[in-house]
């Protein structure tokens, strides 16, 4: 079954629904041919957030982008399912085997990026090489308390909740994405971003409750496939410190950061983003 979106700026023709076997209905789009490529979004994203992937990486591969739930254009709330970044690496690896894709080259962005950790951990038959763009999530360092959000982080997050909650939700998408980025990008960035992080707000609250887990040197040491972290080069410093450890902490890993970069870097820097990932996947 398809869909088709009333945003052609942000859309790509045809959009798809995957019945997974938990039932939920998972939006895709598919484009090119070859190996496939495996993009997974982040935070207030969907599939429309790799256009400038899909548009230039699908003349060397299978490209595939996915909707996880909850995120537009999902279904109601009551056919989702919970939501949670453990659902959402069950959900995607279901995709991945009920398509018959697998081994992917699996890219995964912020929050998705955390889920194409646990992913490529969990599931390592289905993914052959991996790249994190500004993974999400705390880190936690040996010898070092325990890994949470700063204070002042998740104070941010509660006012951004309670903003959207009461349905300020220009006010509550511009705090957050200020704070995971630099401040006044939410003004600079483009009504296409804009609409999709709208699309999208009512995920913020539940993600907010949702905490992802912290990345541990064991838990990196377990990834056998060859590994990309990507930097923003004005990356919030929590993101970059995870592109450095995880780097480290991996096998078979390497680094590159996105010069005048931030953590939006495969849409503010979609060249050199994209050549980025087509000479490490292309080389597998």
């Amino acid at each position: 079954m398809n869909a088709r979106t009333d945003l052609p700026s942000l859309s790509i023709p045809e959009v798809y629904f995957a019945t997974l076997r938990s039932g939920i209905r998972m939006p895709y789009v598919a484009s090119g041919s070859g190996e496939p490529l495996l993009l997974v979004h982040g935070s207030l994203c969907d599939y429309r957030y790799w256009n400038a992937q899909t548009a230039v990486l699908a003349k060397d591969f299978l490209c595939v982008s996915v909707s996880l739930s909850h995120y537009w254009p999902a279904d109601s709330d009551a056919d989702q399912g919970e939501f949670g970044w453990r659902q959402h690496v069950a959900q995607v690896a279901e995709f991945i085997e009920g398509m018959n894709l697998g081994p992917v080259h699996l890219v995964g962005h912020s929050r998705g990026g955390c889920v194409a950790f646990h992913l490529a951990r969990e599931y390592p038959q289905l993914v052959k090489t991996l790249t994190l763009a500004d993974p999400g999530g705390p880190l936690q360092v040996e010898g070092k308390p325990e890994a949470a959000m700063p204070a002042a982080t998740l104070q941010l997050r509660e006012k951004v909740a309670d903003l959207i909650d009461r349905g300020e939700i220009e006010a509550g998408l511009e705090m957050f994405v200020d704070s995971v980025s630099m401040p006044g990008i939410w003004r600079r960035s483009s009504s296409n971003f804009r609409t999709m992080a709208a699309d999208n707000a009512s995920t913020l609250p539940k993600q907010f409750r949702d905490p992802l887990p912290a990345y541990t040197r064991a838990e990196a040491g377990e990834l056998r496939c060859r590994t990309l972290l990507i930097a923003g080069e004005r990356s919030p410093r929590m993101y970059r410190d995870n592109v450095d450890s995880l780097a480290e902490w991996i096998p078979q890993a390497e680094k590159q950061s996105i010069a005048g970069a931030s953590h939006g870097m495969n849409v503010t820097h979609p060249a050199s983003f994209n050549r980025i990932v087509l000479a490490f996947a292309g080389a597998a």
